[in-house]
């Protein structure tokens, strides 16, 4: 069975041996133990992946962890539809933010314009 160190998984994901050890006290990870050395299977890097792109989209650790717990656990249906909120109020979430990003976009590229015909016509012909 593959393992790994945390300096490995640190190196990897480009974060702190820190980072990974305050997930572990969230409760995220679990690592094994040898001694005082933390080892790693793929499970806990595979969870390392989706806090990480779960952070960058939004998801709060607590988000995180629910979605953990109720993946872990045996799936009722109650469980699964719940699931699926917390999936609907975060894809409504994004979905807002592209659109004010793509706003921003689109006025910013529009001042880039202003900007460059500006220029040309200060320049002497």
């Amino acid at each position: 069975m593959e393992t790994f160190k945390i300096s490995e998984l640190a190196k990897e994901f480009d974060i702190t041996t820190r980072s990974i050890r305050f997930y572990e006290d969230m409760g995220l990870i679990h690592p094994a133990r040898q001694g005082n050395i933390r080892v790693y299977q793929r499970r806990d890097k595979i969870r390392l992946k989706l806090i990480l792109r779960g952070k960058r989209l939004g998801f709060s650790l607590a988000e995180i962890r629910e979605l953990f717990e109720l993946y872990d656990t045996n799936q009722s249906d109650n469980q699964l539809n719940q699931m699926l909120t917390i999936i609907d109020d975060k894809q409504v979430t994004l979905q807002r933010q592209l659109n004010d990003i793509n706003v921003v976009m689109n006025e910013l590229n529009a001042a880039r314009k202003r900007c460059h015909q500006a220029l040309n016509r200060s320049k002497p012909s």
